[in-house]
């Protein structure tokens, strides 16, 4: 398995694709707008040496019986989806921020392990095959993968066949003896600038005149014809600066445009190509175990931003007992979402492709608390920390370290600690709650409205009326009209 160095020195020898404010980025491991996202990435692999981590971030392949990355593996049973639970609350733990290029290629593995396996007994293809075949190489390089689900789709009330432009959704313009040429884009994809490769699968489901747009595949981050555009910005000019300005230097997220212009899939990467029919599943075997772990993400960065309040607490002189109630609260919304991934992983079942699947409903409802309740320990968090932490007047490192009045700033900001230490703390909180510390709790792994359909359609409303008519000894069958449009 890699080191960190060499992980890093496995994304300098890619060839440079990646775009931001119109400049080619040469070496993403040292351009300020990725570096920090590589750096959290690489913690991984540096904990994962580490005798206290190793159990949660490493796990043995199924397929070679080697140790592997957890990232890379085919979660089993649901000690495996805890462990994943578990690992995405430490990455926040240790980073602060989120390891993209790892969690949704995480996910889009296994979503398409358990597909193509249904494809394959149904279908007489070969992509299961396939898809061992290149997982077995992806584990012996340690590679590191982003997955892409989202398309632009333009008119979200027209199919893609139906738009203006047919290229609005990622789709396959020709098919080759020797594989496929794809066209189109994939947009909002977290992590990319980290990984050495993107695994792209549909984002929903396709009828049979959409079926070009059913296609998945494994390709690499460098690949011909593919160029990717930067885009996270940073929530104002404090975070181009330096020296506390930017509080976690180790950690950092990146969010990518992935401009497919005539990119060629040799047909050993390429799992999915025209089986509209399979497209659903494929986006449903995805959402469990990502809505499931995701509980562990926020509650992951819920435990800094406690930290912090409480510092912030004691660094103006208070006892964070006084604030016990508010502590409280926010202990208790990361609970939640952790508690209820966790209840989400046990609950699921077993794919006959040997995929574990977390339980539909519970995933979904865990996402709705992660659209909500990480919000509300952000709030609290600023509410305990007072102004200096919410409204925007923090001076900037570079104005404390001013040689002309930095004492000065420093003097009038000092309280129970030293005014440096105050104001890193002040940061801290701020870059959490209102910065790019700010993870995509309310929209990452998909809408709040999306997981409240698939909670309507997975709940059985009928068994809780008989179960209502029995307690009440009713046996009248009490029905309402549908009524006519």
């Amino acid at each position: 398995m890699k080191t960190s160095k060499e992980y890093k020195e496995s994304l300098q020898k890619m060839r440079p694709n990646i775009y931001k404010f119109g400049e080619l980025i040469k070496d993403v491991t040292t351009h300020p707008a990725t570096r920090r996202s590589i750096e959290g990435h690489a913690q991984i692999f540096e904990a994962a040496q580490t005798p206290e981590f190793k159990d949660i971030l490493t796990t043995t392949s199924h397929l070679t019986n080697e140790p592997i990355s957890r990232y890379l593996s085919i979660i089993q049973g649901p000690d495996d989806m805890i462990a994943n639970v578990r690992m995405k609350r430490l990455m926040f733990n240790l980073t602060g921020t989120c390891t993209g290029g790892r969690c949704a290629g995480f996910n889009a593995i296994n979503a398409m392990y358990a597909t193509t396996y249904d494809m394959d007994k149904v279908l007489g293809t070969q992509y299961h095959t396939r898809l061992e075949s290149w997982l077995k190489d992806a584990q012996k390089r340690d590679i590191t993968l982003a997955g892409a689900l989202t398309d632009p789709k333009g008119d979200r009330s027209k199919p893609p066949s139906q738009q203006c432009d047919p290229d609005l959704s990622l789709h396959i313009v020709e098919k080759r003896n020797d594989g496929i040429i794809i066209r189109g884009a994939k947009v909002m994809i977290c992590g990319v600038a980290a990984a050495n490769e993107i695994f792209v699968m549909p984002g929903t489901s396709y009828k049979e005149e959409d079926a070009a747009y059913a296609v998945s595949f494994a390709i690499q981050r460098d690949s011909e014809n593919l160029t990717i555009i930067e885009t996270r910005r940073p929530s104002d000019t404090r975070e181009q600066e330096e020296g506390f300005d930017n509080p976690v230097d180790n950690g950092g997220i990146t969010q990518s445009y992935l401009l497919f212009e005539d990119v060629f899939v040799p047909n050993q990467r390429v799992f999915m190509c025209g089986e509209y029919a399979y497209c659903m599943k494929a986006v449903m075997n995805f959402i469990a175990p990502y809505r499931a772990a995701i509980g562990g993400c926020v509650a992951g960065q819920g435990d800094v931003m406690i930290g912090a309040a409480a510092l912030m607490a004691r660094a103006n002189g208070l006892s964070e007992k006084i604030f016990r109630e508010k502590l409280t609260q926010m202990t208790i919304n990361n609970e939640t979402t952790f508690g209820m991934g966790i209840a989400a992983s046990v609950l699921g079942t077993k794919h006959p492709s040997g995929v574990w699947i977390p339980d539909t409903l519970l995933s979904n409802v865990n996402k709705i608390h992660v659209a909500t309740l990480p919000y509300e320990t952000k709030r609290i968090a600023q509410d305990i920390a007072g102004g200096i932490a919410e409204t925007g007047c923090l001076p900037s490192c570079k104005d404390l370290n001013d040689p002309r009045y930095g004492k000065l700033l420093k003097k009038y900001l000092q309280a129970n600690c030293s005014g440096e230490t105050r104001a890193k703390i002040a940061r801290l909180i701020e870059w959490l709650t209102i910065g790019s510390g700010v993870p995509g709790c309310m929209h990452g792994g998909g809408s709040p409205d999306g997981a409240k359909l698939v909670i309507n359609a997975t709940t059985d409303i009928t068994h809780n009326i008989e179960l209502a008519k029995r307690l009440a000894n009713i046996t009248e069958d009490i029905q309402i009209e549908t009524k006519k449009k």
